[in-house]
């Protein structure tokens, strides 16, 4: 479904460059790897939010990017979670029929017309997931979904993205819960100072990784 080569993307103090990387489709990939390593500017340009300085990035299928704002719309509720089937096209009646049994699952089906800004973070959290799932990705590429979540929401989390990918979506999740990424991830990638030290099968990466900074992150010995 994604298909890069030769990424570079520089800031100032900062350059992410990634040789080759694909993700099939179908597949659930976390990617893991110390704050400043480049997780989230990986995620932007896959997601197309931002261009390369270098490098080619090709794509098919439906992309969506869930990043770690969460950002809620100044409307209700409910329109916040149809508001990407309505950009889609999908009438407001039939979008508003979809959505609700996505928020009947996550809680919120009795704050429907609840202004959403007054959401607690983890439920904007979930309103986010369930904006992003309702859509149907090809695509579904998630910075840190369920940071600040309590346990049971990260839960309820987990179990809405694994159904995504039983449905045969493809999934990168960017997460430092390591617990979660070898949980989740069909394949881990693993970044370090803007290089992408390893990816792998994500059982290998944990427990026969190739690199020793690969193990060395994974078994807390590197710290930052």
């Amino acid at each position: 479904m994604i298909r890069a080569e030769g990424l570079l993307r520089r800031y100032p103090g900062f350059e992410l460059a990634v040789e080759a990387l694909e993700l099939p489709a179908g597949r659930f990939v976390t990617v893991i790897g110390p704050s400043g390593a480049g997780k989230s500017t990986l995620l932007r340009l896959l997601a197309g939010l931002e261009a390369p300085d270098a490098g080619t990035i090709e794509r098919r299928g439906r992309v969506v990017f869930l990043d770690q704002d969460r950002t809620v719309l100044e409307r209700s509720v409910l329109a916040n979670a149809t508001f990407g089937l309505e950009l889609a096209g999908v009438p407001r009646r039939e979008a508003e029929r979809r959505v609700r049994p996505w928020l009947e699952r996550v809680g919120l089906a009795g704050r429907l017309r609840q202004p959403a800004q007054l959401l607690s973070g983890g439920e904007r959290a979930r309103l986010a997931l369930v904006r992003a799932l309702a859509t149907e990705p090809d695509v579904l590429l998630l910075d840190e979904p369920t940071q600040a979540l309590d346990p049971g929401n990260v839960a309820l989390a987990e179990a809405l993205l694994r159904e995504a990918h039983a449905q045969g979506r493809a999934l990168v999740l960017v997460t430092h819960n390591l617990y979660q990424a070898r949980r989740l991830g069909e394949e881990t990638w693993f970044l370090l100072g803007g290089r992408l030290e390893e990816a792998s099968p994500s059982e290998r990466l944990f427990t026969r990784p190739e690199r020793e900074t690969t193990r060395a992150y994974v078994a807390g010995e590197m710290v930052y």
